[in-house]
């Protein structure tokens, strides 16, 4: 079974050079000092290969850690995400059996959004792109973006969106007063999942699907909680005037994959919604990499654990074949010859 993981984090030095100037906290966890962290998400070469063999995985598809580009200045954002993109390209071109790469966007400039966009799918062989939710303080249904979304579409590769940390005001209101703790329950604890899963259901009702009805969108950590409320919020879709019923936009129009939570639990609930052929896989690497202090397994897809969760996953070869690798490939539209679906993509 191959495995192709869609969340791997990179880290280059023009990122780092650039977020330090906008003043983006120097921590491990973005890629700064000798923590082991922050090496895993700098290295592009031997580091990352031997773990993505110890974890079972055999194509790595790298884009940058949170957030990107999306909150520097305009000028910054657009030359940061050209040359990011072009080093991007060489790490692939220089092992391309098990790299592939997903662009950074300059979003604070839509049309040169929309233009690198084009560039780095049609020149350089991107298969799509990650985004991260706001830029600044617009959403990600602010109507600035509808270019950008029009230019996915027709280009027919997705979008895949990744938190970023809540807006001041929400920190303020929701997290403070924690220390520390606060922080961390603001950002992977919990709240990057309900941030950026609040945004797609606003580009559902706000009407981006029903304008680019065949725009693909990948979330991750398992749908960002929106999953699990799903029955509760279909009862605002009469009110939203929704083309189809909610539901029927989780299933159309997005793919779900696990961001390295091996929890069985929240896999069948995935498939039970969205069915297994609108799931991905990815690892959130290196974040999900070896035992943390506390101990959380089901965090950790070290150890060969990244591919014996999907063995013992409770589907048939051909589900988690397609999972691991063909669903990815059939989005994409590099499916090998017999791998087939009567999904829409």
């Amino acid at each position: 079974m191959r495995i192709i993981g869609l969340e791997e984090h990179v880290v280059l030095p023009v990122v780092l050079d650039a977020w330090t100037r906008a003043g983006v906290p120097r921590i491990p966890q973005r890629g700064y000092g000798d923590d082991p962290i922050a090496r895993r998400l700098r290295d592009v070469s031997d580091l990352r290969l031997a773990d993505m063999d110890d974890q079972g995985v055999d194509v790595a598809v790298l884009s940058l850690a949170t957030p990107g580009v999306q909150n520097l200045a305009a000028a910054d954002a657009v030359s940061v995400a050209r040359e990011a993109n072009d080093a991007l390209a060489e790490v692939v071109a220089g092992n391309p059996e098990r790299f592939q790469a997903l662009a950074a966007i300059p979003t604070p400039v839509p049309e040169a959004a929309v233009e690198e966009l084009e560039r780095a799918v049609t020149r350089l062989g991107f298969r799509g792109a990650m985004l991260y939710g706001r830029t600044g303080d617009k959403l990600a249904d602010a109507p600035e973006f509808d270019d950008l979304y029009a230019a996915a579409e027709r280009l027919r590769v997705p979008l895949h969106f990744h938190p970023q940390t809540p807006a001041q005001p929400v920190l303020d209101a929701y997290y403070s007063g924690l220390g520390g703790v606060g922080m961390g329950l603001a950002t992977a604890g919990l709240g990057w999942y309900y941030d950026l899963g609040v945004q797609y259901l606003r580009m559902i009702f706000s009407g981006v699907f029903d304008r680019h009805p065949e725009l693909q969108v990948i979330a991750g950590h398992w749908g960002e909680v929106i999953l699990f409320y799903l029955d509760h919020t279909g009862i605002l879709a009469p009110d939203a005037k929704l083309e189809r019923p909610l539901a029927d936009y989780f299933r159309q129009n997005f793919w779900v994959a696990g961001s390295g939570t091996v929890s069985e639990r929240y896999l069948r609930w995935t498939a039970e919604v969205v069915g297994t052929e609108r799931m991905l896989y990815s690892t959130d690497y290196p974040y999900t990499y070896g035992t943390r202090p506390g101990g959380f397994p089901y965090l950790d897809t070290s150890g060969g654990v990244a591919r014996s969760f999907l063995e013992r996953a409770p589907f048939t070869e051909e589900e988690k074949a397609a999972i691991g690798s063909g669903n990815w490939e059939r989005l994409t539209g590099q499916a090998p010859a017999g791998i087939t679906s009567s999904a829409p993509v």
